[in-house]
């Protein structure tokens, strides 16, 4: 009995396994059917890698035979997966910081921006296998090579990196008492370095190799971290195993034929020239000029028109005799115009461009491009001031004009569009104009979804260049010839108007 006993336990166990096996065999296979990662890729023809160009030598603005072009051993690498897969490249830049929801909402289809798979990153996206290992290194002022040898020396003092990094991990967690910055870009932190806002840079080392080898005043430390190795992987989306096994074989022949060396040679020679500054970069504070000024353009006269149709709904008579629907509307009206207005006003313009931009694709699958998602933030934000702004104007206007309109015939939409808001956009031109300014300023928060405009190509030259200074007081000098003349334009405006007004 008890050896009918065990067999019958034995059997079980086995049927057990086999089931468990199975079942997993299942649903790997129905998991890999499921994943059509690499085909959905092929299907468009595009391959789009999201970066932020603005760190050399992984990836950088150069300008090759007179064309603004990104390059980099990034680059090389994202070309080299572009054709294995058969399809054409599409580079997208944006900030680092926005990279990940870029990838997690479908705007991007892979991550090639030195990035370091870890494990909080890990929960939300495929990584590839290493493609590059790097020590982490300190850059210094050359002046201080004395006073910083080992982590220990920087307590008490100023230490920055760039925000969402391993090197961010690094100088919060393995730099006893010093006091971390953590910067947007890395061209940021460069800048606090050089004006000794801070002591020194956690970087990688071959980025601070970079600079130091552009800028003689500062110096590679290397320190004792605990992580002194890291490495750099390609993200791709969660699931998505198709692709980051198709994306390990062409890293493990690139390594294997020595093509990624050659291109590390070919960064490395690609970051400097011998070309003036305003031959080299003029280009490129040109275009983000031109840029600017159609997202200027656009915000104020969207954000005009729309201005004009919150400020009359928020000024809605309701005690007027009316139809229960016609009330209604109003009361709707009114209370949307003045919700829209607080939240708009009460919240930053970056938090918006952020919602637009993801939030267009998460909540309406609607990939819409950075350009145009910067534009309808911008004119939203307008829209806002602009409502508050009319609002104003037409309670200034004298209630004797709405009376004697009336009096005349005229009905209350005649009234409004043909004797107030005239006599309102004369008040209220001084503060349209600062308005038109404040948008030309305000518009290079879109930079961090990387549209483009005055600021990103500011970014970009900074990076390109390895001279954060320089390209801060050229864009400085073009938004105040900007500002200034249309505010000189706006005065002599005016001043026909009043001249008319006397006449």
């Amino acid at each position: 009995m008890k050896k009918i006993y065990k067999l019958l336990l034995l059997v079980s166990v086995l049927v057990g396994l086999f089931l468990t096996s199975t079942t997993n065999i299942i649903a790997a296979t129905q998991s890999n059917a499921n994943d059509n990662s690499v085909t959905k890729i092929k299907q468009k023809g595009l391959l789009v890698v999201g970066l932020s160009a603005d760190y050399a030598p992984y990836e950088f603005h150069q300008t090759i035979k007179g064309q603004d072009k990104i390059v980099g051993f990034d680059i090389s690498m994202a070309k080299a997966i572009a054709k294995n897969l058969g399809v054409k490249l599409q580079i997208k830049e944006m900030a680092y910081d926005a990279l990940l929801g870029a990838l997690k909402t479908g705007k991007i289809d892979v991550i090639i921006s030195g990035m370091t798979p870890t494990a909080e990153r890990r929960k939300e996206v495929n990584f590839s296998k290493a493609y590059l290992e790097v020590n982490q290194v300190m850059l210094i002022n050359k002046k201080d090579v004395n006073k910083y040898k080992s982590v220990t020396d920087f307590g008490g003092k100023k230490v920055a990196a760039q925000k969402g990094t391993t090197q961010a991990d690094i100088a919060t967690s393995q730099l006893p008492n010093a006091k971390t910055v953590l910067l947007t870009k890395f061209t940021d932190a460069i800048l606090q370095l050089e004006s000794s806002k801070v002591v020194g840079i956690v970087a990688e080392s071959p980025v601070a190799k970079a600079y130091a080898q552009h800028d003689k005043r500062l110096k590679v430390v290397k320190m004792n971290f605990a992580t002194a190795v890291g490495i750099t992987a390609i993200a791709m989306p969660k699931g998505a195993d198709a692709l980051t096994k198709r994306v390990n074989g062409v890293i493990d022949q690139v390594k294997k034929d020595g093509s990624f060396t050659k291109w590390q040679k070919l960064a490395n020679s690609q970051m400097f020239t011998s070309k003036s500054f305003l031959s080299q970069y003029g280009s490129y504070f040109v275009s983000g000029t031109g840029l600017t000024l159609v997202l200027a353009a656009i915000g104020v006269f969207f954000g005009a028109v729309l201005g004009t149709v919150l400020a009359l709904m928020k000024r809605a008579n309701l005690k007027t005799q009316a139809t229960f629907i016609v009330k209604l509307g109003k009361v709707v009206g009114k209370v949307l115009s003045n919700v829209y207005i607080e939240f708009v006003r009460g919240t930053p313009l970056m938090v918006q461009v952020y919602m637009i931009f993801f939030g267009a694709t998460w909540l309406f699958s609607l990939n819409i491009s950075a350009f145009v998602a910067g534009a309808i933030a911008v004119s939203l934000n307008s829209a806002a001031y602009v409502a508050e702004i009319i609002r104003s104007g037409i309670n200034s206007v004298a209630d004797g004009q709405t009376e004697a309109a009336r009096s005349l015939g005229f009905s209350t939409g005649k009234t409004m569009r043909y004797i107030i808001l005239p006599q309102a956009i004369k008040n209220i031109l001084p503060a349209l104009g600062n308005e038109f300014v404040t948008v030309i300023k305000e518009s290079s928060v879109v930079s961090v979804i990387g549209v483009g405009e005055l600021m990103f190509k500011t970014a970009t030259v900074q990076g390109a260049s390895f001279s954060p200074f320089i390209p801060l007081v050229i864009t400085a000098l073009i938004y105040f010839v900007l500002t200034f003349t249309l505010s000189r334009g706006l005065g002599l405006l005016e001043k026909r108007f009043n001249l008319s007004n006397r006449q």
